[in-house]
């Protein structure tokens, strides 16, 4: 990770962090599948594609939809490190390649935590979902993320 990349994402951290942070980011939503070995699985996300909404994600939910999500979409390939702070749900954290293949899954996550949780190599997204969603689905490192811009 660029030196560069690793200051920006800490100010970032940092402003997340405060108390203060708005939470007013306003989401795109869109639909997505994954491909599991069992079947097809469908997702209603919302959309974080600009600084503000992927600092804020899913910070301060009570609740998730069992079939929807967050996708964070990312415009170049990088490690992807995030943590749980001020999230209030245990979530499944789904880090995807730019050829939509799934590299790696976080599940149910801690809420709450400040340990980061990252990408097993370099990813263009991250699908957060409710956690045990992806075993409840069968949903493994190497099925396939149908979505725009994936793949």
């Amino acid at each position: 990770m660029g030196r560069t990349y690793r200051t920006v994402l800490l100010v970032v951290l940092l402003l997340a962090a405060s108390p203060a942070w708005p939470q007013g980011a306003v989401f795109d939503h869109g639909e997505l599948d994954i491909q599991t070995a069992r079947a097809k699985v469908h997702f209603k996300v919302e959309l974080a594609t600009r600084t503000d909404q992927q600092v804020q994600g899913l910070m301060f939910r009570r609740t998730l939809a069992p079939d929807a999500g967050m996708l964070f979409l990312y415009d170049t390939d990088h490690a992807i490190e995030m943590w749980m702070k001020n999230t209030l749900i245990p979530l499944d954290m789904i880090f995807i390649r730019a050829d939509g293949t799934i590299i790696n899954i976080a599940e149910r996550t801690v809420p709450q935590s400040l340990a980061t949780i990252g990408s097993a190599g370099p990813a263009r997204a991250v699908l957060e979902v409710n956690g045990g969603t992806a075993q409840r689905l069968g949903i493994k490192p190497g099925d396939r993320v149908l979505y725009p811009g994936l793949g």
